[in-house]
């Protein structure tokens, strides 16, 4: 796992707000536990229908800042109307850029939705953006990132970039979910400059794998090795890797432990966690927290 002391090119700005997230809330030492709730924008408010109380962005602040998470990710109208009650309690991490799932997804970008000035103004601890990997717009999306770069250098504001291949390009050779897809995703948030990554888990199988391109069509890793291979292409960009859709309680559990063994950062997971009710809620947050600490002291 790469830690914040080896990232000597972070500005000091930088690295407190990342030594906020990562010692201070959360599980501390260095490990992250992310609470989303970006999905209202992205998913609609169809993902709220599980667990009708999640529709209030209360349940995730209650849930962030009782079960300790190391931060709590949303879009700005959310942070400005429901964050003051607990200023100080839970570190934000502002989403500035999104879109809907309403048009089809062959070439999305995502608007910016906020600034790095508002991340400051807020109080945030990091921002959030989001970059299509493989998109036919990735030009626009890129030339968009590089203002955004430059505004969080300028201001000491770590990025978390949501790295997501997507497009018909990333179909048509394995999909959003394989390994190409997501391993490639991870080495370009290395490369234009993220302080940490989120990523999904790798999918496997061999009807997707032989469509990606030459040699991933004829690698044939574990799930280990796949999560571990990402991480290795993130080089010092710390990673996040994402719950994605509801699992059982053991599934939820074991992606934390392989991707933390593997050697990422944390998790950052959300409709697994607030898409139950609260008691279990703060049971299965809870359950996660004692299997970080005991990767911790093992």
């Amino acid at each position: 796992m790469t830690t914040i002391d080896e990232l000597d090119h972070l500005s000091l700005g930088k690295r407190i707000r990342l030594h906020h997230m990562l010692y201070e809330h959360g599980p501390g030492n260095g490990r992250l536990m992310i609470l989303p709730i970006d999905q209202g924008l992205e998913h609609g408010p169809v993902d709220f229908f599980p667990n009708p109380p999640s529709a209030d962005p209360e349940f995730q602040f209650k849930l962030a800042v009782k079960g300790g998470y190391s931060g709590i990710a949303l879009h700005l109208g959310l942070a400005e109307k429901y964050a003051p009650k607990h200023a100080g309690k839970i570190p934000i991490v502002l989403k500035i850029n999104g879109k809907t799932r309403i048009p089809a997804a062959d070439d999305p970008i995502s608007a910016m939705t906020g600034s790095v000035e508002d991340a400051v103004r807020i109080g945030a601890d990091a921002i959030g953006y989001t970059l299509y990997v493989g998109s036919p717009n990735q030009v626009a999306d890129l030339n968009q990132f590089r203002h955004v770069k430059a505004d969080a250098e300028r201001y000491g504001m770590p990025i978390i970039i949501w790295a997501y291949p997507r497009g018909k390009a990333v179909d048509s050779k394995g999909g959003k979910d394989s390994l190409y897809a997501i391993d490639y995703a991870a080495r370009v948030a290395n490369e234009v400059g993220a302080d940490i990554v989120k990523l999904n888990v790798p999918v496997d199988d061999a009807k997707t794998r032989s469509q990606q391109p030459s040699p991933y069509d004829k690698l044939e890793l574990s799930y280990e090795e796949m999560v571990h291979k990402v991480v290795m292409s993130a080089g010092k960009t710390l990673v996040l890797f994402s719950g994605g859709g509801k699992m059982n309680d053991d599934e939820v559990v074991r992606r934390a432990k392989v991707c933390l063994e593997q050697g990422a950062t944390g998790i950052i997971f959300g409709r697994n966690l607030w898409q139950r009710e609260w008691t279990d809620a703060l049971t299965m947050t809870k359950r996660l927290k004692d299997m970080i600490k005991s990767l911790q002291s093992g």
